[in-house]
């Protein structure tokens, strides 16, 4: 009798074991319902199939699933499952008596469970246990005052026994109910936790993922290191800028390189005295200082815990500033050429006056002069002539007024100083060779400036080379970057490698009547056709000059010039 009456318990736990087992794999939260009271449907179904028999009466578990389904189930699943208990039961009425008595009953049971359903989900899990119990009140009233007419009838055969098992069926149909409310309400809870657990680890991992990018991507060099002095991480700029050590120490990570073993070399010696301050509990930092060719500015500081504040590790960051200082160098040139602009546009005038007529005096008297005095003349009026172009040269560096700009081919204007420049190296006994593309797009150009630029580039590359040289101009058009580049080589003597830093220093200049202005002149006027200017070359060998002019960019400046 036991041995069915654990079976029976077993088998209204069905819905409970299997709802754990579809819910494992994180099916959809509105299809619970569903399969709650399906699986109900089930058990209910398995239990009355196997009821303990008792002179036509029988003993089972049913209502356990009854209940549980309809609870979680909702309003359409517990009318389901009291059509299907209808269905099931009515056929097993044998006389009217049962029949009124089953009647009524669901006419009390009925309205009962479906206010239960309409509000169970929204309960607490005590609130849930205790709805379960009331639920089943009604059935035991019911299934007490069936077992009664079953007793009073003179063809039924009881005994202890039987009563003993009504009790524990009573008593065990509302341990399964508790049981099967607490279990399925726990499991709910504790997926819903793991769903949390995972959403906010998800989460978590993202924001690292987020962060590691971060820094992965920054354009300052970041170390970091446990409160042992252990590197934990080096981002890419890091690699770059420690390549050598980075090199030198292997696998970095896997290998728990310490900041000692990584800074070895004497001169990184600053970098483990941050680190060490760092770790102490001190930020340090440190000016701007050479290392490598570069400019560097170091910081370290240390990293907390949030919850005692004590050290974790040390971060050091380093930032490159060499291209900032090489702006802030080339910020100082365009000052110093604003002040020389400021300069010769208030002199200009008061200083050629009085040199147009110390020169006319000059000429004047050199033609009365005697035969062997007038080279001294001549001398003055050509320092005069040499004053007066320092003069120009300054107008023409220092100026920035609006210049008309039109769109021309570099081709054309090549083309049109090609003649003077052959008749120049004519003179000189050199050779000017072109090589000039056909496909050259037109862009917007001062036609006067670009000429004045070509004629100051050639003219040195002449005054280079002896005679016998040969001058090459080059030009072409590279379409995927949508530039011009022009090329003007000499073969020249060259340039010494320790003079090529102060080419385009304004009064700079290795010849022996050189104003130190020409090259200045020349990439003021590149930069205002948003050009660059570049120059390579080896002594010896010879020198080129390069031109680059971005199109895209240098057409937005009709608006400006």
């Amino acid at each position: 009798m036991l041995k069915e009456l654990l079976l029976q318990f077993v088998i209204s736990l069905i819905p409970v074991f299997s709802f754990q087992l579809w819910h494992y794999k994180q099916r959809k939260e509105n299809h619970i319902r569903v399969f709650i009271t399906a699986a109900s449907a089930i058990a209910m179904v398995a239990c009355m199939s196997v009821s303990m028999d008792f002179n036509g009466y029988e003993l089972n578990f049913r209502f356990v699933p009854f209940i549980l389904g309809s609870l979680y189930g909702g309003v359409y699943g517990a009318l389901v499952l009291d059509l299907l208990y209808i269905f099931l039961r009515v056929p097993a009425l044998d006389t009217d008596a049962e029949k009124m008595v089953f009647v009524f009953f669901m006419f009390v049971h009925v309205p009962i469970i479906l206010l239960y359903a309409k509000r169970f989900s929204k309960k607490p899990l005590h609130r849930k246990r205790l709805i379960g119990v009331k639920s089943i009140t009604p059935i035991s009233v019911y299934i007490s005052f069936m077992f009664v007419m079953f007793m009073m009838n003179e063809d039924f055969y009881w005994s202890t026994e039987l009563v003993a098992v009504f009790i524990l069926l009573m008593i065990g149909s509302i341990i399964a109910i508790w049981l099967s409310i607490f279990i399925v309400e726990k499991f709910v809870e504790n997926s819903r936790l793991q769903l949390e657990l995972k959403n906010v680890s998800s989460s978590y991992r993202l924001e690292v993922e987020k962060q590691q990018q971060f820094i992965d991507e920054m354009l300052l060099a970041i170390l970091f290191t446990d409160e042992h002095g252990v590197i934990t991480h080096l981002n890419a700029k890091g690699k770059e800028l420690f390549q050598r050590q980075f090199e030198a120490s292997g696998d970095l990570f896997s290998e728990n390189v310490r900041m000692d073993t990584f800074f070895a070399a004497k001169e990184d010696g600053a970098y483990i005295k941050l680190l060490e301050d760092a770790l102490a509990g001190a930020k340090s930092s440190t000016g701007p200082h050479t290392y490598d060719g570069k400019t560097l500015l170091k910081t370290a500081f240390a990293i907390r815990r949030q919850e005692d504040q004590s050290i974790a590790g040390a971060a050091l960051i380093v930032q490159d500033v060499t291209e900032l200082t090489l702006l802030r160098d080339e910020l100082g040139r365009m000052e110093r050429l604003s002040l020389i602009g400021q300069m010769a546009a208030s002199i200009t005038h008061e200083i050629r006056n009085p040199m147009a007529v110390i020169r006319g005096f000059m000429q004047l008297m050199r033609e009365r002069s005697r035969l062997n005095e007038q080279q001294y003349y001549q001398i003055v009026m050509e320092e005069l002539d040499r004053a007066n172009t320092i003069i120009s040269d300054f107008l023409s560096l220092a100026q920035n007024r609006s210049v008309p700009m039109q769109k021309h081919s570099l081709q054309t204007i090549i083309q049109e100083i090609l003649p003077l420049l052959e008749a120049d190296a004519n003179l000189r006994g050199q050779v000017v060779q072109t090589e000039l593309a056909e496909d050259l797009p037109a862009f917007l150009m001062s036609d006067k400036e670009m000429k004045q630029l070509l004629i100051n580039l050639v003219r040195n590359g002449m005054e280079a080379m002896g005679e016998k040289g040969v001058l090459h101009i080059f030009t072409c058009y590279i379409p995927l970057e949508n530039k011009v580049v022009l090329r003007i080589r000499d073969n020249g003597v060259g340039i010494p490698a320790d003079q090529m830093s102060e080419l385009f220093k304004p009064f700079y200049t290795t010849k022996s009547k050189g104003t130190g202005l020409g090259l200045p002149l020349c990439l003021s006027i590149a930069e205002r056709h948003n050009g660059k200017l570049e120059v390579e070359s080896e002594e010896g060998e010879g020198t080129t000059f390069i031109l680059t002019f971005m199109l895209g960019e240098t057409d937005a400046l009709s608006a400006r010039y």
